[in-house]
């Protein structure tokens, strides 16, 4: 027995000091305590490798943060960028607080000596512009885009270098700005958006190393408690694997620019059972998983993740798990997790760091869904406002989707006051189903769709919008771009129809229309009023038109007696007297007026529009 305790004490010592598999297997012990001391050796090296690995990560974003030399971690950094992008050539740059600029840190790819200690003025230059702004850049053109203050000293570089296509993105932990990573072509390249956020995400990789400290903290403290016993070594052994495996596969799913349907996926792999991840409304936004709640049992366990998520650590609902999800101190949603067995502590910070994980997914995705949604309210803004620079807003319009060589016609929409013009903006995009460009324009949201006609299109959008909120949309239009039309012209009748638009969605709440929608012309003669440029003989003809095609087949003069009724107090003695016929030729003639415009003409509201066309019908004729 003595024998027993000596050779398991050597066996832990051995352990506990590093030693390695071919030393345990050279002890002559018993096979197997000596066969399951190899086994913990091979999971020690194991984790050794998983370590590195993560300290890789972890001095990455230890030194970002602190505006440190990056080391070998920004040199694989910029080779995964290089690879993924499958550019000529990649690159990092670091900001120096003391000189204001960023310099070259690191490439992959790069041959020339003077590329390689290049410094970038802010402002200057693609990377100066993205280092200025905060914000990506591309182009397929470096030297022919005139967006960017071009240097000697940088073009010169980029130049020894053969670059021509580049594209940067900002590198940001926590605010803080510390550099720019960019990928780069030697021949002319146009950078796709979905490109523009693969390099975005790789960015995003310094503020994920930041998040797995504490995960490389808790790996030591567990392995320094291997020594209390065999078995505790196997069991903490295994948690580890699962939180390096959790930390690997969160890692490679930013890397990737994964969603939050790939998050809740490697949960489920790792831990079992479901997971489910709900917005800020309780509403389901990813479920992954075997049997996950529904119905009454999704809505009671929403009730209850609620009411008891405490902060950003995991809490316990009965049988279930929670925890809430939050960036800078706003909510993004919960994330809950169920039928899995009793987790230990290294399952529990894989939960707690798949939140971190989630919310740092949710932010890039709504950061650039704002990018985006951004991107299309600046293009309607420049359009409409009769300001913007027609040559850029055209083709980027056309490289969303909008051509405006087509007819096009222009939405005004009229939220309820109470409702945010961000939500609304969002819902008419929304109702559209990507069909045309919508943003928002002084308060109120615009929306260029193609057609050719505007009224049935703004009637069309009000009534879908209808399930959700009372809208008001009004309409003008169309305008296109033709090779007749200079470009004073289209933006003057983009501008018009802006106004016009807009004081039809204003004349419908007027007229107690609200929910509808419609164009000018639909108004009858209340669009008059609204239209910018009245349609005045095409009104004149739309109410007179039927008489005055009779009148002109038969050469009768229904039009004439018409207006010697109306003259006349709506006589039919008094006009004859007017018309110096009989009475009964009057009313015949009033009859043929019944079949022509239809019954009812006599109400107010049709002999007044009757009695506004004749009037304008004489305006016509004299002009």
């Amino acid at each position: 027995m003595h024998d027993d305790v000596d050779a398991g004490t050597r066996l832990l010592e051995l352990l506990a000091t590093g030693a390695s598999a071919a030393e345990l297997a050279a002890l002559d012990v018993d096979p197997h305590a000596r066969d399951l001391a190899v086994r913990i050796s091979g999971a020690f090296d194991v984790q050794r490798r998983r370590e590195q690995q993560l300290a890789a990560l972890v001095d990455t974003a230890g030194e970002l943060a602190s505006m440190s030399d990056p080391s070998v971690v920004l040199d694989a950094i910029v080779r995964r960028a290089r690879a993924l992008m499958g550019t000529d050539v990649a690159y990092l740059t670091l900001y120096d607080h003391e000189r204001g600029d960023t310099f070259m840190r690191a490439t992959a790819g790069s041959v020339s000596a003077q590329f390689q200690v290049v410094r970038l003025a802010f402002g200057a230059g693609l990377g100066g512009l993205v280092a200025q702004s905060h914000k990506p850049y591309w182009t397929a053109d470096y030297f022919a885009d005139a967006r960017f203050r071009h240097t000697h000293s940088i073009d010169g570089a980029v130049g020894d270098e053969g670059l021509v296509a580049i594209c940067g993105t900002p590198l940001i932990v926590k605010d803080e700005f510390v550099g720019v990573l960019f990928a780069s072509n030697r021949t002319p390249r146009p950078f796709t958006h979905d490109e523009v956020a693969l390099l975005g995400s790789l960015a995003a990789l310094a503020a994920v190393t930041i998040v797995q400290v504490r995960a490389v903290e808790e790996s030591s403290r567990t392995l320094a408690a291997l020594s209390e016993a065999t078995e505790r070594v196997s069991q903490y052994a295994a948690g580890i694997e699962r939180a390096a495996a959790a930390h690997d596969r969160f890692a490679d799913i930013v890397l990737e620019g994964g969603g939050v349907d790939d998050l809740t996926a490697s949960l489920t792999r790792l831990l079992g059972g479901w997971a489910l991840l709900l917005d800020v409304d309780g509403a389901p936004r990813s479920v992954a998983g075997e049997d996950p709640p529904t119905g009454q049992a999704l809505d009671d366990l929403t009730a209850r993740a609620a009411a008891g998520i405490d902060g950003g650590r995991l809490s316990r609902l009965g049988d279930d798990w929670a925890i809430g999800i939050a960036a800078s101190g706003e909510p993004l949603g919960s994330l809950v997790i169920g039928d899995v067995s009793p987790m230990d502590d290294s399952d529990e910070r894989t939960v707690e760091r798949a939140a971190v994980v989630t919310a740092l997914v949710l932010l890039g995705e709504r950061n650039r869904a704002e990018a985006r949604q951004q991107q299309r309210t600046d293009i309607v803004a420049g359009l409409v406002s009769g300001h913007g620079d027609l040559g850029l807003l055209l083709p980027a319009a056309r490289s969303l989707g909008l051509d405006l060589h087509e007819p096009t016609s222009l939405l005004v929409v009229l939220g309820p006051e109470s409702a945010p013009a961000r939500s609304l903006v969002l819902g008419v995009s929304a109702a559209l189903g990507g069909s045309g460009l919508v943003g928002e324009v002084d308060g109120h949201v615009v929306a260029l769709v193609p057609g050719s006609e505007p009224g049935s299109a703004a009637a069309d959008l009000a009534q879908r919008l209808l399930r959700n909120q009372t809208v008001t949309v009004g309409a003008a239009g169309p305008v296109h771009e033709s090779t007749h039309t200079v470009a004073a012209d289209l933006a003057a009748g983009l501008a018009a129809a802006h106004t016009e638009a807009l004081r039809t969605a204003e004349a419908l709440v007027a007229l107690g229309r609200r929910g509808d929608g419609a164009a000018a012309a639909d108004l009858g003669f209340a669009g008059l009023i609204v239209g910018t440029q009245p349609e005045v003989t095409a009104y004149v003809h739309s109410i007179l038109g039927p008489l005055d095609d009779y009148d002109n087949a038969r050469g009768t003069d229904l039009v004439g007696t018409l207006e010697a009724y109306f003259l006349a107090g709506a006589s039919p003695r008094h006009a004859a007297t007017r018309l110096h016929v009989h009475t009964n030729t009057v009313a015949q003639r009033l009859e043929r007026i019944t079949r022509l415009v239809g019954d009812g003409w006599q109400s107010p509201e049709r002999a007044l529009e009757l009695q506004l066309a004749l009037r304008l019908r004489h305006l016509v004729a004299a002009s």
